[in-house]
């Protein structure tokens, strides 16, 4: 089961996700568990945020899932393998949260507001390089938009 998708791909997720749940192969169990993810710090102005690090395929499947929290300052940036059209949604995780979707020089695309447990898709306008995760209503409570910069990202293999 994945946390994102890229719009390619869509489909298939969304026909795999519902088949394996109906034939009860999706295990909430082995999902939970977790794995950690490194750190860094990026900069959105004149704010910081301490953000985990998905690069991974299995981290980025992973993400924020059965988390119960999320520390103010606090995100997790996805680095896809390449700028491509990026969804995501929120199976199994459990606080809602506000994704901005960036390009490859950091520059905020736009902004999506997710609601926990959902299947609904929140989709970056053009192709994206990351999605960063903050807790609802971050971006907007810092007056960070489109065109805004992040810095510190990780930056591709």
């Amino acid at each position: 089961m994945s946390r994102y998708r890229t719009l390619g791909t869509l489909a298939k997720f969304t026909a795999a996700t519902l088949i394996a749940s109906a034939f009860g192969l999706v295990s909430t169990a082995s999902a939970q568990g977790t794995q950690q993810f490194p750190t860094t710090s990026l900069n959105a102005g004149i704010y910081v945020i301490k953000a985990e690090v998905a690069t991974t395929e299995a981290q980025r499947e992973q993400g924020l899932m059965f988390r119960k929290q999320l520390a103010p300052n606090a995100g997790m940036v996805f680095l896809f393998d390449a700028p491509a059209g990026v969804c995501m949604w929120m199976k199994n995780t459990l606080i809602p949260l506000s994704v901005a979707f960036l390009d490859k020089n950091g520059a905020i695309i736009n902004i999506e507001e997710m609601k926990a447990q959902t299947l609904d898709s929140h989709c970056a306008d053009k192709a994206a390089l990351y999605a960063l995760e903050m807790n609802p209503g971050w971006f907007k409570q810092k007056n960070l938009k489109a065109g805004t910069i992040i810095s510190g990202l990780p930056q591709p293999q």
